[in-house]
């Protein structure tokens, strides 16, 4: 099987975009700006929903589905939120096609068939989603209300690029009501912790939490909690973000609950979410010229088994030795695919699941069954050894779990090596040109400062770091006094 993938240093962005598609994991389809996800791309979205659900159950919220269509009266009711979302949005006018008089066997809209209320596709749910909590909430004994759904969006993006950026796409996304301002901001700190814990231990991809400055916070949010990877070519990339949205949303679609004395107030509302576009952070994070490397956490195969054989019954000594393997290894539930097909050759197979990323790929041929031995290769580190089928299950369960670690910590170092201190706008464009990651930098504070420093090198405000330290120093760009570094980045 011929790759012939363009490398990394070659050109980032056509290695990415030739990965995805000739990994199987996604194609561009007929409609512009929106994606095919293809049966093997879906299966790793599936074990990332999977694992959230859980997460998300575990945290006490269940999930529902509201309506694909937002009527745009309802959607202006939170003006900065409709406001921001104003240019991405596709609307719906008509109901109704008819044949076309001029033009026989095609189709167009019927001019008498005009919506009376014009719809918009929904880009975020906000809208839909508090117009119906105003008939769920009373009372404080309605409270908390923690519900998530699973969904697409669509927002009309001019530039896309797989799963990074399409105009349809989709995620899930966290909607909550409570009684206290304290109550809901504690709900977007701890979803927060749920996506960092999942891209951590899932994705194996290190990220910094953090708050959005007020340029780069949600439409309609008083506070954006967010999570930043790093990706290989020195861009960073928004992860996950949750929302404290106060008291806007309510106060918009009048949702308010009697309190324990009587007292009519407006409850407190969250919004969080991640979308498919963890699949590009999962690709650009790990993968290499070679093609994908799945984390074993999320990879739908996690192991290959490949015969190498030259007769028939060659074939059937090494099916029933496999057999075996295959049996116990599934009861460590680790799966397994045997690529047992007669079309394709070794070296094809092995070029195959090589550039699908299956984490571990075990030979095995005659020789193999004389010795008692099977050939294990790595697809992390390109390396491959010769062990005893003694034990073989336990061993090939632990380098799972050793894989899943050094993909993690591989990741952590690129990032730390990549984070920056700059004290003048000079080396502050330096390390964004020369270096890339992230520049741990003084800013003022001012959106004008932010603004300008985008100008001028298309780098953003990835995040005020919840970590990040009291300090006395001066803006990189003005010298104002600041109190506090900031990360700024190129981003996706």
């Amino acid at each position: 099987m011929s790759k012939n993938l363009t490398t990394r240093s070659e050109d980032y962005s056509k290695w990415y975009n030739e990965l995805v598609v000739k990994a199987d994991l996604a194609e561009n389809s007929g409609v512009r700006g929106c994606m095919v996800i293809k049966p093997y791309g879906y299966a790793i979205w599936e074990k990332m929903q999977a694992e959230l659900d859980r997460k998300f159950k575990e945290t006490g919220h269940e999930n529902a589905y509201f309506p694909l269509f937002v009527p745009k009266s309802m959607f202006e009711a939170e003006e900065k939120n409709a406001e921001g979302f104003a240019k991405e949005c596709a609307i719906v006018t008509h109901y109704r096609l008819k044949n076309d008089p001029d033009k026989p066997g095609k189709l167009m809209v019927d001019p008498n068939a005009k919506l009376e209320e014009e719809l918009i596709v929904r880009p975020t749910s906000e809208a839909i989603i508090w117009s119906t909590y105003k008939g769920w909430v009373q009372s404080y004994r309605d409270l908390p209300l923690l519900i998530n759904q699973w969904a697409n969006v669509v927002r009309w993006e001019m530039r896309t690029r797989l799963f990074l950026r399409t105009a349809e796409f989709l995620w899930q996304e966290g909607h909550t009501a409570h009684a206290t301002r304290a109550e809901a901001i504690e709900e977007s700190e701890k979803m927060m912790n749920v996506y960092a814990d999942f891209a951590q231990d899932f994705m194996a991809i290190p990220v910094i939490k953090g708050l959005k400055t007020e340029t780069e916070r949600f439409a309609g949010a008083e506070e954006t909690y967010c999570i930043e990877a790093l990706m290989q070519d020195g861009k960073a990339l928004q992860a996950g973000t949750s929302h404290f949205l106060g008291q806007n949303f309510a106060k918009a679609f009048d949702v308010k609950f009697a309190n324990a004395e009587g007292k009519q107030e407006y409850v407190w509302g969250t919004s969080w979410g991640v979308s498919t576009r963890l699949m590009g952070a999962l690709v650009m994070t790990h993968s290499d010229d070679q093609g994908l490397v799945l984390p074993p956490n999320l990879a739908p195969i996690q192991v290959v088994i490949v015969p190498i054989y030259k007769t028939d019954e060659q074939l059937d000594a090494i099916t029933a030795e496999v057999a075996v393997l295959i049996a116990n290894l599934r009861k460590l539930n680790v799966s397994v695919k045997y690529d047992n097909r007669t079309t394709q050759k070794p070296g094809f197979k092995f070029a195959e699941w090589e550039l699908k990323g299956v984490p571990v790929r075990v030979a095995v041929g005659p020789k193999d069954l004389e010795n008692g031995t099977f050939e294990v290769a790595r697809r992390d580190t390109l390396t491959k050894e010769v062990k005893s089928k003694d034990g073989i299950e336990t061993y090939i369960s632990d380098l799972l779990v050793q894989i899943q670690a050094d993909l993690f910590n591989k990741a952590l170092t690129y990032r730390d090596t990549h984070v920056t201190e700059v004290n003048s706008f000079e080396e502050f464009k330096t390390v964004l040109n020369d270096k890339g990651g992230f520049v741990s930098a003084h800013w003022d504070g001012t959106a004008a400062t932010e603004e300008k420093i985008k100008d001028l090198t298309k780098a953003t405000i990835r995040c005020i770091p919840l970590d990040s330290v009291e300090e006395a120093g001066v803006c990189v760009f003005t010298g104002n006094p600041s109190s506090k570094r900031v990360l700024f980045a190129k981003a996706y």
